[in-house]
C-alpha cells in the first residue's frame, strides 16, 4: 500500500547578493555554523591532544584484534567510513562501520568496538558500548564529556576520549574522526602520524580562510559552488573510495544544512545505472539534439541536475599498481564528457595533499562551507533543522 500526505508547495529563490554581504550572513547564521565549520583545523589539533591523554595503549596490550567495529550514526557513523578508507584494502583486519543498535552477532572477546557519539547519548553508540562490555570485547568510546557514553566506558574500564560538544554533530566531523584514527593507529591498522595530522589541520585552516564570509564570491570557491548549485538537484560522485566518503559527506550536509535533495555515491556505481539520470527528465539532451550555438549558462525552465565530481588522483601507500587510478580517472573523464554533451553543468573539486587524510580534508572543506552558504542564500538557518527535532520527538515520545 502506498500512503501519501498533503503538503504545501513552494519555492524560495536563492539571494545571490546576500553571500557577498558579511553582516547579512552573520545575521542569517545566528548559531554560528560558519564559525563552527571554520574550526575544523582546530578540531584536529584539539582532539589529537585529548586522545594522547587517554590510555589508548590498553587496546594494544592484547595484540591485533580479529576485527574493528565503529559504531555510530550520522556524522559519527561517517568516522567509520573514514577509517575504513584511510586503512585501505591492505588493512590486516576488517574495519566495519556499524549504524544499528548493538553490535553484529559475531562480535566477541577477540574484537574491538569503537563507539562514537557527539552527544554521548545516541542509542546506536550506547547500545554498541554496552554490548561490547557484555561480550568482553575491547572498547573505546568517543563523545561528549560527562555523558552516558562516558559512564558506560568507565563501567567497562575502557578508554574514553572526551570531545567538546559543537551543536549540531555535523559540525564535529574532524573532532570525532581524529580519535577514531588514533585508536586504530594504536592497534597498528593505520599509519597516521603527527605530520599527517599537522598537514591536515593546516589544509583545513587554509581552506577555511579561502572560504571565509568576507571573501567575495568570485574568489571564494565555496560561495561559487553554492551559487552553481542553487535551484538544482545535485548529483555528487566520488572518483575513488576516499573521494566517495567526501561525496557522501557532501550529500549529508546538503540535505541537513541546505535542505536540498541529493544523489551521492561512488562513480563506479554510477556507471552501472545512475549515470542514466543525465538522460532523465531533470537532465539534458543528447549531443545530437543540442543547439551547439546555445549559451551553456542558459538552461530550460525548471529544475536541472548539477553534477559535482570529487576527483582524487592519489593512491594508498599499499597499492601495488597504477591500474586502479587509471580506471578511476578514465571514469571521471567520461562523466565530465557525458555531462558536457547533455548540457548538464559539472563542478569539479580535485584532491590536494600527500597523505590520504589531507586529501580527504581537501575534498571535504569547500563543500562543507558551500552547503552552509547555499542554506543562507535561501534564507535558511543551517543549524536549526525543525524536521530533525520533530522526528526525534515523534520517534521517542
Amino acid at each position: 500500500m502506498i500512503e501519501g500526505t498533503a503538503g504545501v508547495s513552494g519555492h524560495r529563490e536563492a539571494d545571490e547578493s546576500l553571500l557577498d554581504n558579511p553582516d547579512a550572513l552573520a545575521e542569517k547564521d545566528p548559531g554560528g555554523m560558519l564559525r563552527h565549520i571554520a574550526s575544523a583545523g582546530a578540531q584536529v589539533r584539539e582532539t589529537a591532544a585529548l586522545a594522547a591523554e587517554a590510555n589508548l595503549q590498553v587496546l594494544a596490550d592484547e595484540g591485533r584484534p580479529r576485527a574493528v567495529v565503529i559504531a555510530g550514526i550520522g556524522t559519527a557513523g561517517r568516522t567509520g567510513d573514514v577509517l575504513a578508507t584511510v586503512a585501505g584494502p591492505r588493512c590486516p583486519v576488517p574495519v566495519i562501520p556499524h549504524r544499528s543498535a548493538g553490535v553484529p552477532g559475531w562480535v566477541g572477546a577477540a574484537d574491538v568496538v569503537i563507539a562514537v557519539s557527539a552527544s554521548g547519548r545516541s542509542p546506536e553508540a550506547l547500545g554498541a558500548a554496552e554490548a561490547a562490555h557484555r561480550r568482553g570485547a575491547r572498547l573505546v568510546a568517543v563523545g561528549a564529556p560527562d555523558s552516558r557514553l562516558q559512564s558506560v566506558a568507565e563501567r567497562a574500564r575502557a578508554p574514553f576520549i572526551p570531545v567538546p560538544r559543537r551543536a549540531p554533530a555535523r559540525a564535529s566531523l574532524w573532532a570525532l574522526t581524529v580519535p577514531v584514527l588514533l585508536a586504530a593507529r594504536t592497534l597498528g591498522l593505520v599509519k597516521v602520524n603527527e605530520a599527517d595530522l599537522a598537514e591536515t589541520a593546516a589544509r583545513l585552516d587554509a581552506d577555511a580562510d579561502r572560504c571565509r564570509p568576507t571573501a567575495e564570491s568570485f574568489v571564494n570557491p565555496a560561495k561559487s559552488l553554492a551559487l552553481g548549485l542553487a535551484g538544482s538537484i545535485p548529483i555528487v560522485w566520488g572518483s575513488s573510495p576516499l573521494a566517495t566518503v567526501a561525496a557522501r559527506r557532501f550529500g549529508d550536509t546538503l540535505s541537513a544544512n541546505a535542505r536540498y535533495p541529493v544523489v551521492a555515491g561512488a562513480l563506479g556505481e554510477a556507471g552501472r545505472g545512475r549515470v542514466g539520470l543525465l538522460d532523465g527528465v531533470f537532465g539534458g539532451l543528447v549531443e545530437s539534439a543540442r543547439d551547439i550555438f546555445a549559451d551553456p549558462d542558459d538552461t530550460p525552465d525548471g529544475t536541472r541536475l548539477r553534477v559535482v565530481l570529487l576527483r582524487d588522483g592519489g593512491l594508498n601507500a599499499d597499492d601495488d599498481s597504477d591500474e586502479p587510478l587509471a580506471v578511476e580517472e578514465r571514469r571521471a573523464d567520461a562523466v565530465q564528457t557525458l555531462a558536457e554533451r547533455r548540457g548538464v553543468r559539472c563542478d569539479v573539486v580535485t584532491a590536494e595533499g600527500g597523505s590520504a587524510l589531507e586529501r580527504l580534508a581537501s575534498l571535504v572543506a569547500v563543500p562543507d562551507f558551500a552547503s552552509i552558504y547555499l542554506a543562507l542564500a535561501h534564507g535558511l538557518d543551517p543549524m536549526a533543522v525543525p524536521a530533525v527535532s520533530e522526528m526525534k520527538e515523534l520517534a521517542n515520545p
